[in-house]
């Protein structure tokens, strides 16, 4: 006789996921599976939509990270009326990058403060009512108060450059439509308002010593935990193959650091990558066509990007990026490390915000270029969440007439899969009872990868949890209900 236990909803991610566990009569698990639940349709219903409308509308994906589709869409926007990205002028370049380093910044202090900590200070078997922000807050609020005006300092970039902390307009075909005052500009260096953005880097430096002494103490739990091989996936700069956020060339490694996808141009990603279906999950699997379904899936977002590059250009994230290196190996496959590569994201966008800033050419007038009119474009930029693809065909009244989207965490729906399975087998497997601290283990390996399922966001409080164990036919023979 088998069983199965449902959880539903994964708590504290973007969006409605549930997880399934089959066990059998010795409560073994024969299978795990992390299903999305959630359909939305995007690439269907912005057919016929003249080509400009692309960067606006696709925001409504997401409220956590519209700022990363408003930029992957005008990146592709810009290649249909003739433009790739280095045609663009160097202001517009440079006030698009400030943006897309703002959203990650703020993106990044909200996982790892908001979703993350929680389960790094107490403990993933610690009451789920102490699970939230607040309770960080209550027991760390020096901490807490770090977390929050960071991610207050990213949004207001955003503010400055789209208008709008969330689904702002910046960007339109061939640049941007807005330049930055000298006024707007100071408002984050000199420190009367806001915490100046050397405070940033402080910050950023304080907390990267916090997560490291925290690997030290718990090595055993970090290094282990949902430890398991995997591809890897992300933009490395074309010149040197750094670390790459806005636009680059696509690289992947095997699990021990061998190339898969050798440096690749953005618009030749068709040729090498298929998206695999499966009936319980409205979620594609994508993966490398000469590699096939079973090996060549990738992860993507900080642990991939982090894993790939070859260096980062900013001086105090590459020292980061060393240790991190000398810690974990060349190509390091341990799920928690994610948090901590996160957080050299943090300092290097820090570090970048900090030059742009400081840059003459984001108070320019030279915003816009115009090129020869093209039927497609394909535009790609790493998300907060990973490796984000839009591409775009039009027809010759300017409407699109086919839209693929490949979003961060499709890129990461094997290797979520993968994490379910390994937290089943190593923690639930021939267990008598499932826990509440068993079932969080199941979402914080999910977490790790901050999944972005759809627009919302579970981020504080006891979320609504449904676990039945249901027989092979179909009894109900235990629930567990939270609320």
């Amino acid at each position: 006789m088998s069983q199965k236990l449902v959880i539903d909803p994964v708590t504290r991610v973007e969006g409605h996921g549930k997880v399934t566990i089959h066990l059998d009569d010795n409560n073994n698990v024969n299978d795990a599976f992390f299903h999305i639940v959630e359909f939305r349709g995007f690439e269907r219903f912005i057919q016929g939509h003249p080509y400009w409308e692309a960067p606006v509308l696709v925001q409504r994906l997401c409220g956590i990270c519209p700022v990363s589709h408003h930029l992957a869409a005008a990146k592709a926007i810009d290649q249909i009326v003739g433009l790739d990205p280095e045609d663009l002028s160097i202001p517009a370049q440079k006030i698009r990058k400030l943006l897309h380093f703002g959203q990650v910044f703020q993106s990044h202090a909200l996982h790892f403060f908001y979703l993350a900590s929680p389960d790094l200070l107490f403990g993933y078997d610690a009451d789920p009512v102490k699970r939230n922000v607040v309770a960080v807050a209550m027991e760390y609020p020096a901490l807490a108060k770090k977390g929050i005006l960071m991610r207050k300092f990213g949004q207001e970039i955003i503010k400055m450059v789209a208008g709008k902390r969330i689904h702002g307009i910046s960007t339109t075909p061939g640049g941007v439509h807005k330049k930055i005052t000298v006024k707007e500009r100071n408002r984050f260096l000199d420190g009367k308002e806001l915490p100046s953005i050397d405070t940033m880097i402080e910050w950023s430096v304080e907390v990267l010593e916090f997560i490291k002494e925290y690997h030290s103490k718990n090595s055993t739990f970090l290094d282990n935990f949902a430890n398991y091989p995997s591809g890897h996936l992300g933009l490395v700069k074309k010149d040197n193959g750094f670390l790459e956020l806005y636009d680059g060339n696509l690289r992947a490694t095997d699990w021990q650091g061998n190339i898969t996808l050798d440096d690749i141009p953005d618009v030749d990603y068709a040729k090498h990558f298929y998206e695999g279906v499966e009936k319980w999950s409205y979620l594609k699997f994508p993966y490398l066509k000469h590699i096939g379904r079973e090996d060549g899936w990738n992860r993507v977002g900080p642990l991939a990007r982090v894993n790939i590059c070859d260096g980062i250009e900013t001086p105090l994230a590459e020292k980061e990026r060393l240790e991190f290196k000398a810690a974990g190996g060349a190509i390091n496959n341990m799920t928690m490390h994610t948090h901590w590569a996160r957080l050299i994201e943090i300092l290097y966008c820090a570090e970048m915000m900090k030059k742009l800033l400081e840059d003459d050419d984001i108070i320019s007038n030279d915003l816009l270029r115009k090129g020869e009119r093209r039927k497609e474009g394909v535009g790609i930029i790493e998300a907060p969440r990973g490796t984000l693809i839009h591409h775009y065909e039009v027809d010759d009244k300017d409407r699109i007439t086919r839209c693929n989207l490949i979003v961060s965490t499709t890129h990461n729906n094997e290797a979520m899969n993968r994490a379910v399975r390994w937290v089943a087998q190593n923690e639930i497997s021939g267990q008598p009872q499932v826990t509440e601290a068993m079932m969080n283990q199941i979402e914080v390996a999910i977490r790790a990868y901050d999944p972005c399922l759809s627009c919302a966001t579970h981020a504080l409080g006891k979320m609504p949890l449904d676990i039945s164990i249901i027989d092979a036919y179909g009894n109900k023979i235990d629930e567990r209900l939270r609320m």
